[in-house]
């Protein structure tokens, strides 16, 4: 295990990492999960095996610190996620992102080029104020103070095993926050800033989670939009063998 200081009290995010040769891939989760869980089983594929590996989990999320006065938004985790590439001495990275995870890899490689020479984006928001079926909003529908003291316990028994299984070890104030950070967005927004970059961009929908908004536009700045057949928003469990290959760079 690693750690980075990422804020002025000297709080730390921490990762895991593989040795490996070439650039390095970094694997960044969404809400309420944690980076070896949903995507150590793809890293370890014998077609992406051998690379170094790093697998980030974000202030207040899985092994890594959550102060009480860190804000949490995208872009603090952006920052976050920077000061451990820089700590880690590395430039150039593929950034594999998840749900929130692939809005922070977006904010991360718009703010800090040098870090990022390729984008694999799995169901990131795009947008400010996700619809009212995103986990996100529902989180953030509570007042903070209502959701760390009972509201997070209902939380975990309604959003199902897979999920609550990582959520319980994320901070119940960072949780809230970071659902209140991707309702707020960024500026320019996120879409904005995924569309304005000239790394190459790989943006991968569930086909069961329905039509990606704004899909042509996206596709005329560049990204490369994959729906994935039988999967929803976790296509890394629901079709691993499709996210692998996208992961690899296989057309």
């Amino acid at each position: 295990m690693r750690e980075a200081q990422f804020d002025a009290r000297g709080s730390r995010v921490r990762w895991t990492e593989t040795d490996g040769d070439e650039s390095a891939r970094v694997y960044v989760h969404g809400l309420g999960a944690a980076s070896t869980v949903y995507h150590a089983h793809i890293a370890a594929r014998p077609d992406l095996a051998g690379r170094r590996s790093l697998f980030v989990d974000l202030p207040g999320h899985g092994i890594s610190d959550r102060p009480a006065d860190f804000g949490y938004t995208l872009e603090g985790h952006a920052q976050a996620l920077a000061a451990v590439l820089d700590a880690a001495q590395v430039t150039g990275a593929e950034v594999i992102g998840h749900s929130m995870g692939g809005s922070v890899a977006i904010v991360l490689a718009y703010r800090r080029p040098d870090l990022v020479s390729r984008l694999v984006v799995t169901e990131a928001n795009l947008d400010p104020n996700p619809p009212l079926t995103a986990g996100s909003s529902g989180i953030a529908a509570y007042e903070e103070e209502d959701f760390v003291k009972g509201a997070h316990a209902r939380v975990l028994d309604e959003v199902g095993p897979t999920w609550a299984a990582t959520m319980r070890l994320a901070d119940p104030r960072a949780l809230h926050r970071s659902a209140v950070g991707l309702m707020v967005g960024t500026r320019p927004t996120m879409r904005h800033m995924l569309m304005a970059l000239s790394v190459d961009r790989v943006y991968l929908q569930g086909a069961s989670s329905g039509e990606l908004r704004g899909q042509d536009a996206l596709d005329a700045s560049g990204v490369r939009v994959v729906t994935v057949p039988d999967a929803g928003h976790n296509i890394m469990f629901d079709n691993a063998d499709a996210f692998a290959a996208e992961v690899a760079g296989r057309r």
